[in-house]
């Protein structure tokens, strides 16, 4: 079928998912460069800190598990809208905390309600693109968890000179109310919408799985079902052992240049806002490299696993930041984009990884059960390394050990996920409806 001649309105689609996650890492985002602040004024520790991120993910792990199951029942359009409402009032009204009790509150909130994004975003493009184009939709939606990285640390800082703290949530809060105006007007499921032509329509829905002469059915599953197949459980641990990282970068990055470089906030905001900014190539360029795969006929699924090892490989020369930093700071700038910019490709490839095995009914459920488990690990990782270590090394002056820890964690995680999926599902085995299991 002629690209020309098929429409493109479902890359506005593509568009609108990607401003909703950009919003949505803005949010979440704002409380990492606020950090030292709430130390000078608060008086907040490390602990503090750690113990409102960790309430964060609590919160946002049981909100994953609950909003794919909610955005199945509701349909995107409804589902998406609610959660937007709800983390855009969430995070407005951070601003009226004062102690950590009162942050952690407001922050176990926005958690529940930001974990609606992800299930909703999945479960778009699953509804408006074909397989061969997931990736790549799903690399630009994701991208705007980069973007949003990348406005934070340089927005916030001037936020917080010109109007303090307290505009810094607002401000930013408000941007997701802009967005539900939008989404609300212009979003449909490709068979409702007006934008939408023949032409496009028929190649949105032009590759229906069809297993054993069985056409996949596209209806809801329980919770149970779902956990008795393998596929499942690989998207899972993959999740549980490489989401962690990211919530790594984001949460502890500004610190990481603040004291092992003894950067001011605001000059600490462009070494991040770099990573960022590299890391947003490689979620593009993680959705691109597994379509230029399978144009030249190799299959959807190992496409797929081919991308994610290189990804994986990619991280590992993180474990030399700490040298590389020593000799030059953008050096290691340059290490930890590359690895951030590794993360976002194989999300881009993982999150794919569900609507290639699952019917796209069930696709919010699987996204929301690994969405948990990958906050449950980033849970653990805060409990048992960050929480601890981090408060420790601190203590006798010796920070950039709990670094190097933390790094090589970082470099060993996506190989260690790559080789459990692979043996849990070696080969693509969509799910028709049949016996778990398989």
């Amino acid at each position: 079928m002629n690209q020309k001649t098929i429409g493109k309105y479902r890359w506005t689609i593509c568009g609108l998912i990607f401003f909703a996650t950009t919003i949505n890492y803005i949010d979440r985002n704002v409380i990492a460069y606020l950090k030292s602040t709430f130390h000078d004024q608060l008086g907040w520790t490390d602990g503090d800190y750690a113990n409102i991120e960790i309430a964060f993910k609590i919160f946002y792990s049981l909100g994953m598990l609950g909003a794919g199951r909610i955005v199945d029942k509701l349909g995107t359009k409804i589902g998406y809208g609610v959660y937007t409402f709800l983390w855009s009032l969430a995070g407005v009204a951070t601003a009226l905390a004062n102690t950590v009790l009162g942050f952690g509150i407001v922050r176990s909130f926005l958690g529940l309600a930001e974990a609606g994004n992800f299930p909703a975003a999945i479960k778009s493009v699953a509804e408006w693109f074909p397989k061969k184009e997931r990736a790549l939709a799903t690399g630009i939606f994701n991208s705007g968890a980069n973007v949003g990285a990348i406005i934070t640390p340089i927005v916030v800082p001037i936020i917080l000179v010109n109007w303090g703290w307290h505009w810094a949530f607002i401000s930013t809060g408000l941007l997701g109310f802009v967005w539900l105006i939008f989404w609300l007007m212009f979003y449909e499921t490709p068979q409702k919408s007006k934008y939408v032509g023949a032409a496009e329509l028929a190649y949105i829905e032009s590759d229906k799985e069809v297993v054993d002469n069985v056409v996949v059915k596209d209806h809801t599953y329980t919770w149970a079902q779902l956990l008795g197949y393998k596929q499942t459980w690989a998207f899972v641990i993959g999740k549980f052992l490489t989401d962690p990282i990211w919530w790594f970068y984001l949460f502890w990055l500004p610190d990481y240049f603040e004291s092992v470089f003894h950067s001011k906030l605001d000059a600490a905001s462009w070494p991040v806002a770099t990573v960022y900014i590299i890391s947003t190539v490689g979620s593009i360029g993680g959705g691109w490299i597994p379509l230029w795969l399978i144009k030249r006929g190799v299959p959807v699924f190992k496409a797929r696993k081919m991308s994610m090892l290189v990804y994986a490989f990619f991280v590992i020369p993180i474990v030399f930041a700490l040298i590389l930093g020593k000799m030059n700071m953008w050096y290691a700038v340059g290490v930890i984009g590359i690895a951030a910019a590794a993360h976002q490709a194989w999300s881009a490839n993982i999150f794919t990884t569900v609507s290639d095995m699952f019917p796209k009914g069930a696709t919010g459920s699987v996204t929301g059960i690994g969405g948990m488990a990958g906050g449950l690990g980033g849970i653990a990782l805060s409990l048992f390394v960050q929480k601890q270590m981090f408060v420790y090394y601190r203590s006798i002056g010796h920070i950039e050990t709990a670094y190097y820890i933390m790094f090589a964690i970082c470099a060993s995680a996506y190989l260690l996920a790559w080789v459990i999926m692979h043996f849990l599902v070696p080969k693509m085995k969509p799910i028709t409806g049949g016996t778990p299991g398989v």
